[in-house]
């Protein structure tokens, strides 16, 4: 505490107040997790704003944002929940950005009967295939997508069971408690067992928006948060982390 403030203090004054540093609040899906957790000290360290991330599926933040959560941008895990909000212009015109392609993966955790394929889910060593709700997750829907084109769907549909979001998915495989889990490739890239990229072909492209918020109160901040995540030092963070980017970008 500065010696003014405890002078202020003892005098009966009312204390002094340190000016708070700039901030972002960013609705972050939750294949962002582990990349914007590097990230962050990053953009700070270059900024001075201070990032506070909040980690859901891309569905759950859309209605937090409808229903009035003081965001200043969202980073969805699809385009499509972006352009909704957008049409319902809760967020600010122009804002909308592409700045990743994501990549679906299938994870068989440490001690789990080993695939080489996703034909064999269907052996029935792989009792439990955790998977995002696809209604909430994009790469839920993209997993669902996947086995159909597969045509195993019917056969693996039985052994399906969903969880809020990716992570929570990827949690269920740390536990034990599922034998397969598809989640996002940045997730699992790092981890021990079978790490398998889900071929592009068999679901559609998980191309990534962001937006500011309509609500917005930190204009400057975010549009500096955007200029950093699609700029050559946030695209080095999310190459790390496996992910490719849309043309033009």
């Amino acid at each position: 505490m500065g010696r003014l403030c405890l002078i202020g203090i003892l005098l009966g004054v009312t204390a002094c107040h340190r000016s708070e540093p700039p901030q972002v609040s960013v609705a972050a899906a939750s294949n962002l997790a582990e990349v914007f957790e590097q990230m962050g000290p990053i953009f700070e360290k270059q900024t001075g704003i201070h990032p506070i991330f909040s980690f859901a599926s891309t569905a759950q933040l859309v209605r937090q944002i409808e229903n009035g959560a003081p965001f200043d941008l969202i980073a969805a895990a699809d385009a499509q929940h972006v352009e909704e909000l957008d049409r319902k212009g809760l967020l600010f015109a122009g804002s909308r950005v592409p700045y990743a392609t994501g990549v679906l993966a299938l994870w068989i955790p440490p001690g789990k009967t080993v695939v080489a394929s996703l034909l064999d889910l269907t052996s029935p060593a792989i009792r439990v295939i955790a998977i995002a709700k696809p209604e909430l997750a994009p790469y839920g829907l993209a997993a669902v997508q996947a086995l159909h084109r597969a045509g195993i769907w019917d056969r693996v549909e039985a052994k399906v069971v969903y969880a809020e979001n990716i992570r929570m998915a990827k949690q269920y495989g740390a536990t034990g408690n599922a034998d397969a889990v598809f989640t996002a490739y940045s997730l699992v890239l790092n981890e021990t067992g079978t790490v398998m990229p889900v071929n592009g072909n068999l679901h559609g492209t998980i191309v990534q928006e962001l937006g500011i918020t309509a609500n917005t109160q930190h204009l400057d901040a975010a549009r500096r948060f955007i200029a950093f995540l699609v700029g050559s030092d946030g695209h080095a963070v999310l190459s790390k982390f496996g992910y490719k980017f849309p043309a033009n970008h």
